[in-house]
């Protein structure tokens, strides 16, 4: 007996071993890319084209320094802030309250409104690009930021409607029905009593719309023209040309624009499991 105990003591103590040796393997896998990003940012303009076999030498900030005062990428990264806010805003309010009505409320063409959230989903955004051009140029909003906001709409709404609609199942109906009973307007048990008890469904829809805005190349290329209207995505481009890449300033402009993303990812962080994963099963 004392020598089985030993046998799965040794067995777990492998299996704990091969376990976080993996792990670190992964990690170190995964952020090979981002400190070779960092350090090549740091690097002088074009010292990632030496011979040099050193890996890091004569640090300087003289890439950032660049981007920041002789090109437009504050005015890209204002336009994108403002963009990726309002998309954010504005979807998860519309996502927030489409996902409510399909949970709670039964009503003819209920089942089509679900069937097209999910249609919606399947089409690729190049296919998009095109019918989106042509409705935006209909409404004067070509080259507009309410324009790109409601193209990002198109995208964000369906899936975090389709996701809130699986957080506000499992809250009980007895709530609404509470709140109903002491006055409150459907409504109002909607805004006071359900979505304070939604934050991580909430706070998944609020991720996946600022991150669908915040580095998105197709739809900010194709409708918007104009350094001054460019977001980042499409404005860094201007680094790059049929000869060659900037890479000095491409990641230096890289290393700021994760600052923003990684800042609303670490806001939304700690719902981020529990939204995800509170829509698998109903109470």
């Amino acid at each position: 007996m004392a020598r089985s105990h030993e046998g799965e003591a040794r067995r777990g103590l492998g299996a704990s071993i091969a376990l976080h040796g993996t792990l670190l393997a992964a990690s170190a896998f995964a952020l090979v890319p981002l400190l070779w990003l960092v350090l090549t940012s740091l690097k002088p303009k074009d010292a990632w084209i030496s011979s040099d076999v050193r890996f890091f030498d004569h640090p300087t900030l003289a890439n950032y320094e660049y981007v920041l005062t002789e090109t437009s990428f504050p005015r890209w990264l204002l336009n994108s802030v403002l963009v990726a806010g309002l998309t954010t805003v504005v979807g998860v309010l519309i996502a927030a309250s489409t996902g409510y009505a399909i949970s709670r409320f039964r009503f003819a063409g209920l089942r089509s409104i679900l069937w097209l959230l999910l249609v919606t989903q399947m089409f690729p955004v190049a296919v998009l690009i095109v019918p989106l051009y042509n409705l935006l140029g209909g409404m004067g909003l070509l080259n507009q930021y309410p324009g790109l906001v409601l193209a990002y709409l198109t995208v964000a709404v369906p899936f975090c409607a389709w996701l809130l609609k699986g957080y506000f199942d499992t809250i009980p109906t007895e709530i609404d029905q509470a709140g109903q009973i002491d006055g409150l307007t459907p409504f109002g048990a909607f805004w006071r009593l359900v979505l304070p008890l939604a934050k991580p469904g909430l706070a998944v829809a609020a991720f996946y719309s600022f991150v669908t805005a915040w580095g998105e190349v197709a739809y900010a290329t194709a409708f918007m023209t104009g350094d001054e209207y460019y977001t980042l995505a499409p404005g860094l481009q201007q680094f790059v040309s049929q000869s060659r890449a900037e890479w000095g300033w491409l990641t230096a402009a890289a290393v700021m624009i994760t600052i923003p993303a990684g800042a609303v990812f670490l806001a939304v962080q700690r719902h981020l499991v529990s939204g995800l994963t509170a829509g698998a099963t109903k109470s």
